[in-house]
Protein backbone atom coordinates (compact mmCIF):
# COMPACT_ATOMS: atom_id res chain seq x y z
CA UNK A 1 0.00 0.00 0.00
CA UNK A 2 1.62 3.35 -1.15
CA UNK A 3 2.55 6.03 1.81
CA UNK A 4 2.29 9.58 1.65
CA UNK A 5 4.54 12.35 2.33
CA UNK A 6 4.07 16.27 2.00
CA UNK A 7 7.08 19.16 1.59
CA UNK A 8 6.71 22.88 1.25
CA UNK A 9 10.37 24.15 0.07
CA UNK A 10 9.71 26.86 -1.99
CA UNK A 11 8.28 27.18 -5.63
CA UNK A 12 6.36 24.19 -5.78
CA UNK A 13 7.43 23.22 -9.44
CA UNK A 14 10.97 23.03 -8.93
CA UNK A 15 10.42 20.30 -5.71
CA UNK A 16 7.95 18.64 -7.67
CA UNK A 17 10.09 17.71 -10.82
CA UNK A 18 12.66 16.88 -7.56
CA UNK A 19 10.88 14.42 -6.36
CA UNK A 20 8.98 13.08 -9.36
CA UNK A 21 12.37 12.09 -10.57
CA UNK A 22 12.88 9.38 -7.30
CA UNK A 23 12.69 6.05 -7.57
CA UNK A 24 9.74 4.59 -5.63
CA UNK A 25 7.75 7.55 -6.16
CA UNK A 26 4.29 6.91 -7.82
CA UNK A 27 2.93 10.50 -8.05
CA UNK A 28 2.82 13.88 -6.78
CA UNK A 29 0.29 16.47 -6.62
CA UNK A 30 1.31 20.00 -5.94
CA UNK A 31 -1.35 22.26 -4.22
CA UNK A 32 -1.29 24.40 -0.70
CA UNK A 33 -1.17 23.43 2.97
CA UNK A 34 -1.04 24.97 6.54
CA UNK A 35 -3.43 28.29 5.76
CA UNK A 36 -6.67 29.04 7.09
CA UNK A 37 -8.92 29.78 3.99
CA UNK A 38 -10.95 26.81 2.47
CA UNK A 39 -10.32 26.20 -1.01
CA UNK A 40 -7.95 28.89 -1.83
CA UNK A 41 -6.33 29.65 -5.07
CA UNK A 42 -3.28 30.54 -6.39
CA UNK A 43 -3.73 34.04 -6.91
CA UNK A 44 -5.08 34.46 -3.03
CA UNK A 45 -2.06 32.19 -1.62
CA UNK A 46 0.07 34.42 -3.60
CA UNK A 47 -0.72 37.44 -1.99
CA UNK A 48 0.65 35.85 1.41
CA UNK A 49 -2.63 36.54 3.45
CA UNK A 50 -3.86 32.84 2.79
CA UNK A 51 -1.44 31.32 5.24
CA UNK A 52 -0.59 28.17 2.90
CA UNK A 53 2.44 26.76 1.75
CA UNK A 54 2.97 25.98 -1.52
CA UNK A 55 3.72 21.91 -1.05
CA UNK A 56 3.60 18.48 -3.10
CA UNK A 57 2.19 15.50 -2.09
CA UNK A 58 4.04 12.79 -2.90
CA UNK A 59 2.91 9.24 -2.94
CA UNK A 60 5.10 6.45 -2.88
CA UNK A 61 5.71 3.06 -2.70
CA UNK A 62 7.85 1.78 1.15
CA UNK A 63 8.86 -1.19 -0.62
CA UNK A 64 10.83 0.51 -2.79
CA UNK A 65 11.50 4.04 -0.95
CA UNK A 66 12.34 4.92 2.79
CA UNK A 67 10.09 7.90 4.36
CA UNK A 68 13.71 8.93 5.62
CA UNK A 69 15.21 9.12 2.09
CA UNK A 70 12.26 11.02 0.64
CA UNK A 71 13.93 13.73 4.29
CA UNK A 72 17.09 13.33 2.52
CA UNK A 73 15.70 14.46 -0.82
CA UNK A 74 13.97 17.84 0.75
CA UNK A 75 16.45 18.87 2.72
CA UNK A 76 19.30 18.67 -0.13
CA UNK A 77 16.58 20.54 -2.54
CA UNK A 78 16.23 23.56 -1.00
CA UNK A 79 17.72 26.09 1.76
CA UNK A 80 16.31 25.11 4.85
CA UNK A 81 18.02 28.04 6.47
CA UNK A 82 15.53 30.98 4.77
CA UNK A 83 12.65 32.11 6.39
CA UNK A 84 9.59 32.27 4.48
CA UNK A 85 12.08 32.44 0.53
CA UNK A 86 13.86 30.17 -1.60
CA UNK A 87 15.82 32.11 -4.54
CA UNK A 88 13.58 34.92 -5.93
CA UNK A 89 10.68 33.84 -4.33
CA UNK A 90 9.51 35.51 -0.86
CA UNK A 91 6.16 35.15 0.65
CA UNK A 92 5.26 32.54 3.61
CA UNK A 93 3.88 30.47 0.93
CA UNK A 94 7.81 29.89 -0.02
CA UNK A 95 8.17 28.43 3.71
CA UNK A 96 9.98 25.29 4.51
CA UNK A 97 7.63 22.92 6.08
CA UNK A 98 7.63 19.20 6.69
CA UNK A 99 3.91 18.09 7.22
CA UNK A 100 3.52 14.48 8.87
CA UNK A 101 0.76 12.37 9.15
CA UNK A 102 1.81 10.03 11.76
CA UNK A 103 3.80 10.02 14.92
CA UNK A 104 6.29 8.03 13.06
CA UNK A 105 6.58 10.68 10.01
CA UNK A 106 7.45 13.07 12.57
CA UNK A 107 9.76 11.08 14.85
CA UNK A 108 11.94 10.75 11.86
CA UNK A 109 11.42 14.56 10.41
CA UNK A 110 12.37 15.95 13.87
CA UNK A 111 15.39 13.34 14.01
CA UNK A 112 16.53 14.00 10.66
CA UNK A 113 16.65 17.90 11.67
CA UNK A 114 18.57 17.49 14.57
CA UNK A 115 21.62 15.41 12.50
CA UNK A 116 21.56 17.87 10.10
CA UNK A 117 21.76 21.21 13.37
CA UNK A 118 24.50 18.45 15.13
CA UNK A 119 26.53 18.37 11.97
CA UNK A 120 26.88 21.85 11.73
CA UNK A 121 26.05 21.21 7.71
CA UNK A 122 24.62 25.34 7.36
CA UNK A 123 26.07 28.29 8.58
CA UNK A 124 22.94 29.44 9.71
CA UNK A 125 20.01 27.35 12.08
CA UNK A 126 17.58 25.22 9.77
CA UNK A 127 14.29 27.29 10.17
CA UNK A 128 12.27 24.45 8.78
CA UNK A 129 9.05 23.76 10.47
CA UNK A 130 7.98 20.40 11.56
CA UNK A 131 4.07 20.51 11.56
CA UNK A 132 0.86 17.76 11.39
CA UNK A 133 -0.83 17.86 7.94
CA UNK A 134 -3.74 19.47 6.98
CA UNK A 135 -5.93 19.57 4.26
CA UNK A 136 -4.15 19.46 1.13
CA UNK A 137 -5.75 21.53 -1.37
CA UNK A 138 -4.69 20.45 -4.63
CA UNK A 139 -3.41 23.13 -7.39
CA UNK A 140 -5.07 24.53 -10.43
CA UNK A 141 -4.32 21.80 -13.40
CA UNK A 142 -1.55 24.25 -14.80
CA UNK A 143 0.19 23.53 -11.95
CA UNK A 144 0.55 19.85 -12.55
CA UNK A 145 4.11 18.57 -13.67
CA UNK A 146 4.47 22.21 -14.88
CA UNK A 147 8.10 21.77 -15.42
CA UNK A 148 7.16 18.34 -17.02
CA UNK A 149 5.13 20.08 -19.49
CA UNK A 150 7.64 23.19 -20.22
CA UNK A 151 10.20 20.35 -20.76
CA UNK A 152 12.22 21.84 -18.35
CA UNK A 153 14.11 20.17 -15.46
CA UNK A 154 14.22 22.80 -12.89
CA UNK A 155 13.74 26.47 -12.58
CA UNK A 156 16.12 27.26 -10.17
CA UNK A 157 18.22 30.67 -11.43
CA UNK A 158 21.22 31.54 -10.11
CA UNK A 159 21.96 34.95 -9.28
CA UNK A 160 24.89 36.45 -8.63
Amino acid sequence: MPNIATFAAGCFWGIEETFRQVPGVIATRVGYMGGHTENPSYPQVCTDQTGHAEVVQVTYDPAMLSYEKLLEVFWHSHNPTLVNRQGPDVGSQYRSVIFYYDDEQKNSAEQSKATLTAENKYAKPIVTEIIPAATFYPAEEYHQKYLQKKGLSSCHVDFE
